[in-house]
């Protein structure tokens, strides 16, 4: 008798249409401490994830999904005082840093182990994505 143990990855599309586990972090406060960048690592793999700048000021959130990604900001993105940004991507890492003051990050996580995306075969760093052009995901 053939027995298959079935589980969900990168290419099922399943984990990615039922509603996510919710994950909340915030407010995480003076991002700008010592200059990071700063890491917060999801324990599962996203789905989605909202980025909210609720510094006060003229504040600015810069954010990679590596910390290579934040090196002269070549491979990042900003969020002003006041904005909220959504994100449907799928990452177990969120790199950060800035002059923002407060922030929040909330996402849904799938039932996807890291491990499918924290691994040297898909991310030459062997961490998130490295920043790097063509990823292959299978």
């Amino acid at each position: 008798m053939t027995t298959y143990n079935y589980k969900s990855g990168l290419g099922n599309s399943a984990a990615y249409q039922v509603s996510g586990a919710p994950y909340v972090k915030g407010p995480i406060e003076d991002a700008s401490g010592s200059g990071g960048p700063f890491k917060i690592s999801f324990p599962k793999v996203t789905s989605w994830i909202k980025i909210s700048n609720v510094g006060s000021g003229s504040e600015e959130l810069n954010f990679s999904f590596s910390a290579n990604g934040l090196d002269n900001l070549s491979n990042a993105g900003s969020i002003l005082e006041g904005q909220i940004l959504h994100l449907d991507l799928k990452v177990t890492e969120l790199y950060y840093t800035g002059s923002c003051s407060s922030f929040y990050v909330v996402a849904g996580l799938t039932s996807i182990d890291t491990t499918q995306i924290d691994n040297s075969s898909i991310s030459p760093s062997g961490s998130n994505w490295s920043g790097s052009l063509n990823a292959a995901v299978g």
